[in-house]
């Protein structure tokens, strides 16, 4: 019997998962599918889950943090980040994992060492990565427009600031982690603050994929190196696919998920 799979999330039309995904599943002749759900109320998340008899899904904004709270068993990082970004159901209990830290660690792999990084933004995927560099020994500071988003990373003992408090130092890495650029042409936040950072800055990431956002030209003006989210998409898309599948990717199944991701 095929198996189903999809991604929760709102918006979730423009997704590429779903080519992602079933490019895999077909690469090893898998008996599944993987669509879009589009999920305007977080919190159905485990019942809509189970009611459609999905055997595992991704979970993408504004989700992550009520997949987390409804989610039966969360195994590895997830439990520490409190945002989970995949769904498996294993004996009837839906189990949360976070590969959104792994995969965004995989990804900046290319920048080559990077010791100071500034984080812009402080949603579920903000958490992740903070999580994932802080155990790497890497040197993180959250920086986000409100205040009263900042306790996880406070209670993390991890620097944090608001536009209002932030006192800049120099960082080799800047991230967004935000959705601005993602339909629109805003930057995370001001352009005084974001070019006096990226004048000093080496390497610039951009957790939004496929697109050259108004962070990222930014960036590449002040002579940063630039990436985009289609490699953090992709890493944490394998991992998410290994565990759906039960299955360890070669670089021959890697290879044809990037395939599937480029699709237009």
């Amino acid at each position: 019997m095929s198996q189903k799979f999809a991604i929760f999330g709102n918006p979730v039309a423009h997704s590429k998962s779903p080519q992602m995904q079933n490019a895999g599943l077909k690469h090893i002749k898998f008996d599944g599918n993987y669509e879009k759900h589009h999920l305007e109320n977080g919190n159905e998340i485990k019942e809509v889950f189970l009611k459609n008899n999905y055997k595992g899904a991704n979970i993408t904004v504004p989700h992550k943090e009520f997949a987390y709270e409804n989610a039966d068993e969360i195994r590895g990082l997830a439990k520490e980040i409190k945002a989970v970004n995949t769904y498996i159901l294993e004996d009837g209990k839906v189990i949360a994992y976070n590969t959104d830290a792994p995969g965004f660690l995989k990804a900046i792999e290319s920048f080559g060492e990077v010791k100071n990084v500034l984080l812009l933004g402080a949603g579920g995927t903000a958490k992740a990565i903070a999580l994932a560099l802080k155990s790497k020994d890497i040197n993180v500071t959250v920086l986000n427009r409100s205040e009263n988003k900042l306790d996880f990373f406070k209670e993390n003992e991890i620097n944090c600031f608001s536009w209002e408090n932030f006192k800049p130092e120099i960082y080799d890495l800047v991230v967004n982690s935000t959705s601005a650029g993602l339909k629109d042409e805003y930057l995370p936040c001001s352009k005084e603050i974001l070019e006096n950072i990226l004048k000093n800055a080496s390497f610039a990431f951009d957790c939004i994929y496929g697109k050259i956002t108004p962070f990222l030209a930014l960036a590449r003006e002040n002579d940063c190196e630039i990436k985009d989210g289609e490699d953090m998409l992709l890493f944490q898309g394998v991992l998410a696919f290994e565990y759906f599948t039960n299955s360890k990717a070669d670089e021959s199944l890697i290879e044809a998920m990037r395939k599937g991701l480029k699709e237009e």
